[in-house]
């Protein structure tokens, strides 16, 4: 008897030993968890898959001044959460709204260590005379460029954790943007300003520098911008960060829209997703136009899309009295096209856009600069979502109030009543011009 108890004492001390042990080593592997997420950089976030990027604007209003608060930042920055969207980018530090969102992801994670959110912050860059009455005098910055830089840099010392790139301007070379367009030397001079603080250790050497512009400011496009300044430019950024947006040029270079061959005796919906496709190679063929300018220099850096995106309505160029390009059952279609090339590439693709801004494009509620949200401000998600909503995807999340529902209350024939072929090229030019 004796020696049976001893026997079972000590098999009782090899149990708690064991457990002990193994108690241990999960907290050692739950340390190394956290260790993994702290030490995770840029390199692993850009470009990885279960790292989706989206571009964040969180203006509910007609009004531009009235500033989303920051219930309304931790209420979107949830949403995009659950759809698998783990980095956002922002425009411009001058508004309050990319301050107050770092603020809103710091709480979030402060409150659920599981939340994950990382920030692509935007300084605006201008011309001298940009926004005014006057002249924009394009080879000559705008005085406000220098305090948009000095806010980047302290934001990003005050949230090493979550700024993890510094894009400086948005489309600030394109020379349409003829109102504010700056010349490349002005980019070059504030990218060489971050990348210097990087080397004097005033900012993390972990975040990386670019700016986020049109696929032909990169190169892609005529020869008027291939100019020395770029090419140092191209030197001098950590990766580029180009737009392509096939859906304006439903509009602007419509050829490729346009073009019937193939088409012939195809249905209607076979119509319009070889349309689709094709918007989709016209954005492979934007992006391989700037990659070969890049190799041309010599550099060999990552591409990521800094913004592409496709409107679900529009009652002006893309519309049924334009080029039929927007509504929602085209929207999800290169939504899907633009997630399936760039996962497959190991591309970021920051998607245009996830919330609808009543506040872009003036006056008339038909502009299509509203309309680019994979939701409606009111919280309701578009046709390219509907099936994370049956998932349960955003279940007990909230918009204005709202439960996340679907469009059209979620009746598929109802929606594609509005869907429309694209025209020929007689109808467009018929109904056009």
């Amino acid at each position: 008897m004796k020696n049976y108890v001893l026997m079972l004492r000590y098999c009782m001390l090899i149990s708690v030993i064991g457990l002990a042990l193994s108690c241990d080593k999960t907290k050692k592997n739950d340390l190394n968890k956290v260790v993994e997420k702290q030490e995770l950089s840029v390199k692993d976030i850009l470009g990885n898959p279960q790292y989706l990027a989206m571009s964040y604007g969180g203006y509910r209003y007609a009004d531009h001044s009235i500033e989303p608060t920051l219930d309304e930042l931790k209420e979107d920055m949830k949403i995009l959460h659950a759809l698998g969207v783990r980095m956002v980018r922002t425009y411009k530090v001058h508004k309050p709204q990319a301050e107050n969102l770092l603020k809103a992801i710091s709480e979030l994670k402060q409150k659920d260590s599981n939340f994950e959110m990382y920030v692509m912050l935007g300084a605006w860059i201008d011309c001298k005379n940009a926004w005014t009455d006057q002249e924009p005098i394009h080879n000559e910055e705008s005085a406000d460029n220098k305090p948009q830089m000095e806010k980047v840099v302290a934001l990003a010392n005050q949230y090493p954790d979550i700024v993890k790139v510094i894009a400086v301007g948005n489309e600030a070379m394109v020379k349409w943007a003829a109102t504010y367009y700056v010349e490349p030397w002005v980019i070059l001079k504030w990218v060489n300003y971050l990348q210097d603080l990087k080397k004097e250790g005033k900012l993390s050497t972990d975040l990386w520098v670019t700016s986020s512009d049109n696929f032909a400011s990169w190169g892609g496009g005529g020869d008027e911008y291939h100019v020395e300044d770029l090419n140092k430019l191209i030197k001098a950024v950590d990766f580029i960060s180009m737009h392509t947006y096939p859906m304006h040029d439903t509009h602007y270079q419509p050829e490729f829209w346009l073009n019937q061959e193939g088409l012939e005796g195809k249905t209607d919906m076979e119509k319009i997703e070889i349309s689709m496709l094709r918007a989709k190679k016209y954005a492979m063929m934007q992006y391989d136009n700037v990659k070969k300018y890049m190799e041309s220099l010599g550099v060999n850096k990552p591409i990521h899309i800094g913004e592409t995106g496709w409107a679900s309505f529009s009652s002006g160029h893309y519309g049924t009295t334009g080029s039929k390009a927007c509504d929602e059952f085209k929207e999800a279609l290169y939504y899907k096209h633009m997630r399936d090339w760039t996962n497959e590439a190991g591309m970021s693709c920051f998607y245009f856009e996830g919330f609808d801004e009543p506040w872009k494009g003036g006056d008339n509620p038909g502009n299509s600069e509203k309309h680019f949200g994979l939701f409606t401000v009111e919280g309701k998600a578009k046709y390219a979502l509907w099936n994370e909503v049956d998932k349960g995807t955003f279940k007990g999340l909230t918009r204005n109030g709202n439960p996340i529902t679907k469009t059209y209350n979620g009746d598929k024939e109802e929606m594609m009543k509005d869907v429309e072929v694209p025209p020929t090229s007689e109808e467009w030019h018929a109904n056009s011009h």
